[in-house]
């Protein structure tokens, strides 16, 4: 199986890679820092010794980037069986990227649809050729439930005055569960064989959230033992991504390898729509 990867040098990225790598997954590991994701690369086939792994540069917080990173994929005519869209940030101070979009909506959100609008393509086509499932996890967060009032601020998406970075990051983590359940529902439309699926993957001690203020990094500190570690956080992502037990479950809300409730406007299917048709705006005008 050829698996596409996004974010694996660190945290829940980094072992998922090395579990689909385990499993015998050809792993693409697509990352800004290159020169990371090859130490990491390194350290994954020092484990295991058989493991196909490559690094290709992509920074899901310009289009750009991702444009150019699709084109070469498809370019290099590979296969896509599994694509796992896990790159985040986290409460990042407000920040336009050179696209002019807030930089939490723009990497945890748009980035992850653009790329697999890009290639959706390629996975129907390995899906057909190959006679097996596409499978497409998107990572999101219990923390879709803490966002703006209205859910999604479409109207104030680049707003500064409005911003809030803790309420943004619930707002990204939000788009990517309704964009799970839109291109679900598309796709189950369409009769395309390829599942998608959007987790929580628990708490857990990562850099995620590096941008946090001291009051946050006190308040880690007192429910640290409450969190998963990485193989324990990283756990639902490879249970969508390879067991046979989800095979044709699409349009879900995983928490601890389970269907799990998202809250009423993750289920909006008005709200999912929408958003798609904002992504579609955003990335057809850069």
């Amino acid at each position: 199986m050829k698996g596409h990867f996004v974010g694996p040098t660190s945290g829940i990225g980094l072992e998922t890679a090395r579990v689909l790598a385990l499993r015998g997954v050809h792993v693409v590991m697509a990352a800004r820092n290159v020169k990371a994701a090859t130490k990491c690369k390194e350290d994954i086939i020092k484990g295991c010794p058989n493991a196909t792994i490559d690094v290709m540069e992509l920074d899901l917080s310009s289009l750009e980037s991702v444009r150019n990173f699709a084109n070469e994929y498809i370019s290099k005519g590979l296969p896509l069986n599994i694509l796992v869209c896990n790159a985040g940030v986290m409460a990042l101070p407000f920040t336009l990227t050179k696209d002019g979009i807030e930089s939490q909506f723009a990497t945890n959100y748009l980035g992850h649809f653009h790329l697999t609008n890009l290639l959706l393509d390629t996975m129907k086509n390995t899906a057909k050729n190959c006679g097996k499932e596409g499978r497409i996890v998107i990572v999101s967060s219990e923390l879709h439930k803490m966002t703006y009032k209205e859910g999604i601020m479409f109207d104030k998406l680049n707003d500064e005055k409005s911003y809030n970075s803790y309420l943004a990051y619930g707002q990204s983590k939000l788009a990517n569960i309704l964009h799970a359940n839109e291109l679900a529902r598309r796709l189950k439309e369409e009769g395309a064989d390829i599942t998608v699926n959007s987790l929580h993957p628990g708490l857990i001690a990562t850099n995620l959230s590096r941008h946090s203020s001291c009051m946050s990094v006190c308040l880690f500190g007192v429910i640290r033992h409450f969190q998963k570690n990485i193989a324990q956080g990283a756990s639902t992502t490879c249970y969508l991504a390879l067991n046979p037990k989800v095979k044709g479950v699409s349009g879900e809300y995983f928490v601890d390898n389970n269907v799990a409730k998202a809250n009423r406007k993750a289920r909006d299917v008005e709200l999912a729509k929408k958003l798609w048709e904002c992504g579609m705006k955003l990335t057809k005008s850069k």
